[in-house]
Formats: C-alpha cells, structure tokens, sequence
C-alpha cells in the first residue's frame, strides 16, 4: 500500500459550506453509461497502435519460415545489409544475452529461430530500415538454406515410435507426467466409476467431434513502436493484453531490469485472446536499442496470421449413457487438442477443457481425459472460450442424440440434468453461486420466434437477404427449409489451478478547480470490452464524484493480469472497488478530523460519500467534498484477490479449480437450402446470467459479439493448414472468413441478474459464454433442418450436398 497521508487542516473544526440536499451520482454502476472512446472509434478517430508515429523512426519487419519443420544450414544477410536505407539485420546470433527463449509458462519459443524452425511463419529475422518497403524489400535478400525435417502433424505423427520431437530437451515441469514428449500437458477427470454406472444405463451414446481452427480475426494488426531511452532502457507503445506478463517476458531477452523497459498500452483494435502472447514486441526493442532509433513494426494482415497463435484445433471422442427416464448416468470422453509448435496457454486450455468437458449437467461417473500436442502446425493458445468452447461444441451434440434416442424434447432433457448451485463437479469442486442452467433454457425458448418464411407471401417483394445465399440471388426459396436448434455451456471466469490472480489499481481523489475529482490509475488492457468505462462507474459509485480520470495503462502502476478469461471486471474491477473503498475511509477520516464537532453524526453514523457530497445513510448532508478536500489528497495503490483456487490432481483431476462459473443458453433459427448447401442463420437468441450488469448496454454487446464469434466458427470460421506440408493455405480474409453485418443474425438477449455473493456486486464475467453455446446451437439447428449428423466445424456447402 501506498498513500499520501492527509495533511493538518487550516481550521480542524470550521463549518462546512454550500450545503444542500443530498444528490444521487450519475453514471454509476447498473447504468448504461457511454463509452469515453465509443465515439472516436466509429468516427475514425481513435488512434490505434497502428498509427503511432515518431520523428526519425524506423520501420521493422521480421523475415519468416517458409517451411514448417526443417533445419536451418545457413542464413546470409549481406545482401540485404547492403541495401540503401537498411539500418540493421539481425539474427539469433545478434541477440544480446544468454536468454533467448519466451513464453508465457513454458519458456520455448526463440526469440528468432536458432538451429530449426518447427512452424510455417517462425520468425528467423529481423531489419530495420527508413522505409517498410525498403525493409521488406531487404529481407526478400537474405537467404537462408533449409533442409527440411519428417513432419509431426497428428496425434499420430506425434506419438508414433520413433516420432520425431517437436522439442529434444525439453525440462518443464509437464515432463514428467505426460505419456510421451510431443504431448505438452495431460489432464485426466476421474470420478465415481464410469464403467460401472455404463451397466445401469438403458442407452448408450458416442460420437467423434472435429473442431477447426479458429482465428482471433482481429480488425487491428499487431503493432507497437519501441524508442530507445537516453538511460540505456526502451519504452515500448503496444497493444497488448497483459503489459506485466509482456514485461517479464521481454526485460531478460534485452538484458535490462524490468524498470528500463516502460510499457504503455496503445490503442488495441480488438484482441480475444491473439495478443496474450508476444510478438513484435521484443523484435521492436531488439531493433531500437541496436539502431538508436525509435522502431516502428506494424504487421500486415498475412503477416498476422502467422504474428499470433490461434484457437486449437480439436478431436473429442464422447460417449453418454442415459436411463429410460433421461437421467444421465455416466459419461466417457477424451479430448485431443493440437497446439502446435510452441507450448503457449496449451496447459490452461487443456485444464478447463477437461474440467468442464461434462457440460453444465449433473453426471456422477466420469472418465475424462485431455491432452494438448506439440506439432509442426501453427502455434495455438488463448482464445475467447479457452477449451471450453472446443468441448461444449461436442457435449452439447451429445445432449441432442441422447435425447432423440430417448424420445425426449432436447430441450427439457437438458433441463432434467441440468446442474443448479449444490452440484459437485466432476473436479469434486461444489457450485456455490446461482447456476440457473434450466431456467436460462426455459426463458430462450420461451423468446419468441421469427415470422415463418417471409418470402412465401412476400413474393417479388421477398428480401433476398434474408434467404441463404443473399446477395448472391442463389435461391428464391426453392428447396430452403426452416431448423431449430438449442445449447447451453458452462465457463470458468479467471485464472484458475492455483494461479495467484489478483489485480492492482491506484485510485487519487482531490479537489481540481473547486470539484471533487477522482483519478483511477490500472495497468488494465483495454482491448474492446469496455472497462475504462466501468472502472470510472466503479469510482463514481465508491466516491460519490462526477469527475473521473482515467489514467493511461503501463507498468508504472502494478499489474492488472490479463484481459482475458472474462476476469477484467471482477478482478481488476474489484480492485478498483476496494481502492475506492479504502480511498473513500481515508477521505471520511479528514472529514472527521475538521468537522467533527459540527456534527455528531461524524461520529455515530453511517456515513457515505454521494453527489458530491458527504451523507449520512438517512441522507442528511454533512459536507461537500470539497470542503473536505481543500488542500488535501488520498492517493492509495492497492493490490485485490479473488478466493484462492487450486491445482487439479494430476492422477484424478480433483481440486477446487476454478473460482467462479458463467452461463449461457442459446436458440438458433436457420434456413438451409439442402440443394446448394447455404445457411442462413435468421435468429441467435440468447439467454445469460451475468449476477449483476454494472454496464447494460456493454453486457448486450458482450453477448452478441461472443455470439457471433460462435456464428462463426459454425459456419464459415476455419484457418486451412495443408497435412502434407502443415503450411497454412488461407492466411487472408479473403479465405478466412469472417461473419459480416450481411451474415450476422438478429441476436435478441435476456439477461438474468442472480448475483454471486463471492463477487464484487455480484458480478459474473461475461465475455467468454456466449461464444461457447452459439456454436452448437447453430449446428443444432442445421441438423433439425437437413437430418445430417454433422460433427465437424465449420459446416461447408459439401457437408450439406454430399458432394
């Protein structure tokens, strides 16, 4: 804690002035405040890391792999050194100290390849130069000899005898626990006993699952500009998700203490989860300490396809078995997760892959296991929904074959299973806040539905936008049929097995220009969702002061871990509540100190602080802020946990994992035209408990953006990597597609506000849900519609036509 202490008041007992009836603040938390930065995005206004700019600087850019496994023999830069304009090449002979590895728990990934490279797109170099052209144009000059290396590129290929491994020396702490060294982390979930409860089930049911790799598709490319300072060190401006994890990361590669390196955040253009990991920025540092000059490196968008990693691609294998009477009685799964070259988050997503493969359903006997690769495909790590997506999109297709073997309605199947606050999970961890799975059911289905096929009494009017295929006129109706489908998910919120997740904020409350001005200083990651926003509600309802400054983020202030696993609002919003909390005692004692005895509630009452002003809880003022304040400040740093989690048993998977579960349920509508294979998703309605929505209208917005993520990889979403080469074929949005406002649905939201007492205001982490259920909501939907089975992501036209 740090604190500036209050200093003597000039008149310890005068009389307060300007007292008025007590005021409600504005803008507080449960309102739909507007976002400080809303307008200058839509406008074109906002200033993106991307367009950062510095007198005299450079531009950088890396030289990739162009293959995905092989040796490297010789690397030649002098042809590119020659080049006019060209400040500076580097290589892994270049960098400047012993450590030349990163990563975000296992530290495997170079810095540049030494030796080989084990992914198409590695980067192997690095030039500065006046001009991106000319620097582009010098890398093309470097040469560098490959002999190419056996590929692991399956679970096959990787635990093969005599399988060629990805790492030969590999030292972490997984090592010993995994079955084979291509294997990054196993997870098993053993409770009850499976094989056992199979006997006591009248069905049994299994399916295999193969979901694609998802992409973060983020609209703003990786960027940041790195200038040297005069004391040896580096500042570094870069849009990223978590600035102190970059810092730890990046300070022993350049050889310098953490407090030469001073990261800013610069306007981040979108990230769900694509910047957890590094990547230009150690490539930028390395370029402006060894030019002098301040470097700029803004990737390109095929250069982002291979700048960051990407949802794992996944294999799950389920079986279910179900009495007559639709209780579930046991369930069986394994969960193969590809995560490419180097380790990334792969041990996390494998963790709530495997933790939270049963779904929101109550199933006493389970045998689950998963386990993350190491392969010579793309690097994968975190994504919106980190393994829980992969596994929601297979159990969920479980709920909907067991139920049609039962003859149930799929809906009230799951109800009749659902988990509700009590269950135990399969980690043996009990749910002790609302998990009103059945009802989030009840209330999507009891939306209304969208108007039966418009184009049957439209005639010549009909929207051709509204049938499959749109613009493209493909269809008229003509073989298009209607389908509906259902799902709900399950999804760990933070950072969870043990992990010390806490968050930092530095709150200053003063009086500027004769108002009470309170000043919120986090090292947050801004990335979309909206916190700069609640952070000032937050202060506002804490404080009771209109006028809230929101500081920059960087690494002068202590860390606010990750803006990912749907955390930022509870964990760095709690931060700033208990800040505030301790800022508004602080404030309260200063009060007492001058006007004391000019009242006795001073003393007796329970005192807030609200409009301004200083009230006691029956509303009677007793001072302003600013009388309070004048010729005072509080000024705290504070750092703020959630409950301690635990790591998983490596043998049985049991332990309290995680610290709080999110929910959402999801209907789709769709119109399939079964002749041509063209979907159009008319509807995706959700229905989400998010305990308490300090923000409406970013809740909403939440949701459906996580929604259409769903939509999505259900859909069109797919990174194509060629098995025979493990090279990536589609790395643009010309052939990686992405859902546009012609695609997206109607995304109608009912939010439920069951607060969890554990949580700051009872809050749920938001973010992460909504992306889990809609995937297989849409699939659900696909299958009423055309009959097909349908176990692959996304669903193609030659999926639905055979051919």
């Amino acid at each position: 804690m740090t604190g500036t202490p209050p200093r003597a008041a000039t008149a310890p007992d005068r009389t307060p002035t300007n007292l008025t009836q007590g005021g409600k603040t504005k803008a507080g938390i449960g309102e739909s405040t507007l976002r400080p930065d809303g307008t200058l995005k839509v406008t074109g206004e906002f200033a993106y890391s991307s367009d950062m700019w510095h007198e005299d600087m450079l531009w950088g850019f890396t030289l990739r792999s162009t293959v995905a496994h092989a040796e490297i023999v010789s690397i030649d830069t002098a042809e590119a050194l020659a080049t006019p304009g060209v400040y500076s090449v580097l290589t892994y002979d270049d960098l400047p100290t012993d450590v030349k590895n990163y990563g975000l728990e296992i530290q495997d990934t170079p810095v540049l390849a030494h030796g080989k490279v084990r992914h198409h797109g590695e980067p192997v170099a690095l030039v500065a130069a006046d001009h991106p052209e000319t620097a582009r144009r010098a890398a093309a000059k470097i040469r560098i000899e490959y002999a190419e290396l056996p590929l692991v590129t399956d679970e096959a290929t990787a635990t093969a005898e005599g399988a060629p491994l990805v790492h030969e020396h590999r030292t972490d702490h997984h090592i010993g626990h995994v079955p084979h060294p291509n294997i990054v982390h196993r997870q098993p979930i053993i409770r009850g006993n499976a094989a056992e409860a199979a006997k006591k089930a009248d069905v049994i049911v299994s399916g295999e699952y193969v979901f694609g790799m998802q992409d973060q598709a983020f609209l703003g490319p990786e960027s940041g500009l790195a200038v040297p300072g005069e004391d040896g060190g580096v500042d570094l401006y870069v849009a990223t998700q978590w600035l102190h994890s970059d810092l730890r990361q990046i300070a022993p590669v350049l050889g310098l203490p953490e407090e030469k390196v001073r990261m800013t955040l610069s306007g981040v253009g979108g990230a769900f989860g694509g910047r957890e990991d590094l990547s230009m920025q150690i490539h930028a540092c390395l370029l402006a300490l060894r030019t002098g000059k301040p470097v700029k490196i803004v990737y390109n968008r095929f250069e982002s396809f291979f700048g960051h990693v990407h949802r794992h691609p996944a294999k799950l294998w389920y079986e279910h078995g179900a009495t007559k009477d639709g209780k579930l009685t046991h369930l069986k799964c394994r969960i193969v997760l590809d995560g490419g070259a180097y380790a990334s988050a792969s041990p996390a997503v494998v963790g709530n892959a495997s933790s939270l493969a049963v779904g929101p359903y109550v199933v006493d006997d389970v045998d689950i296991e998963a386990i993350a690769l190491y392969s010579n495909n793309p690097p994968c790590g975190a994504m919106r929904g980190f393994g829980a997506v992969q596994a929601c999109f297979a159990y969920e297709a479980q709920m909907d074959k067991v139920a049609k073997k039962l003859g149930m309605d799929p809906v009230e199947f799951r109800q009749l299973n659902a988990m509700e606050q009590g269950t135990i999970m399969p980690t043996g961890q009990p749910v002790d806040s609302p998990a009103p799975v059945a009802e989030l059911l009840r209330r999507v289905k009891a939306m209304p539905l969208p108007p039966e096929q418009q184009w049957l009494t439209a005639g010549a009017g009909a929207d051709v936008r509204a049938l499959p295929g749109g613009l493209s006129n493909t269809t008229h109706g003509e073989g298009v049929v209607r389908g509906v489908g259902y799902a709900v998910g399950i999804k760990n919120v933070g950072f969870s097995e043990g992990f010390d997740d806490y968050s930092t904020a530095r709150v200053r409350m003063e009086v500027v220009g004769g108002e009470p001005v309170a000043t919120v200083h986090t090292a947050m990651a801004e990335v979309g969702q909206g916190g700069v926003t609640v952070h000032a509600q937050i202060a506002r309802t804490e404080l009771g002061v209109q006028q809230v400054t929101i500081q920059p983020a960087d690494t002068q202030v202590g860390s606010a871990g990750s803006t990912s696993a749907s955390r930022q609002t509870y964990v760095t919003g709690g931060a700033v509540k208990n800040t505030c909390e301790h800022v508004r005692e602080q404030v309260l004692g200063i009060g007492r100190r001058k006007f004391g005895t000019y009242h006795p509630a001073w003393a007796t009452a329970e005192l807030l602080l609200e409009g301004g002003k200083v009230v006691t809880d029956g509303g009677e003022v007793l001072a302003t802020l600013a009388d309070v304040l004048e010729g005072e400040a509080v000024d705290l740093e504070l750092e703020w946990r959630h409950r301690p989690t635990e790591p998983l048993d490596l043998r049985t998977g049991q332990g309290n994992g995680h610290v709080q579960y999110s929910f959402a349920a999801h209907r789709a509508v769709v119109e399939v035209d079964t002749e041509l294979g063209l979907v159009k998703v008319i509807e995706l309605a959700c229905a989400q408990d998010v305990g308490k929505a300090l923000n409406p209208l970013s809740v909403v917005g939440q949701i459906q953006g996580g929604t259409t993520q769903g939509l999505g990889v259900a859909v069109m979403e797919e990174i194509i990597v060629d098995p025979k080469t493990a090279k990536v074929k589609n790395p643009s949005f010309t052939d990686y597609l992405i859902p546009t406002i012609l695609d997206t649905p109607t995304i109608p939201v009912d939010v439920l506000e069951l607060a969890d007492e554990h949580a700051p205001y009872g809050l749920r982490g938001i973010g992460e849900a909504p992306t889990l259920s809609s995937t297989p909501a849409v699939l659900a939907a696909i299958r009423d519609a055309t009959g097909l089975e349908l176990n692959k992501t996304p669903v193609r036209p030659e999926h639905l036509t055979g051919t």
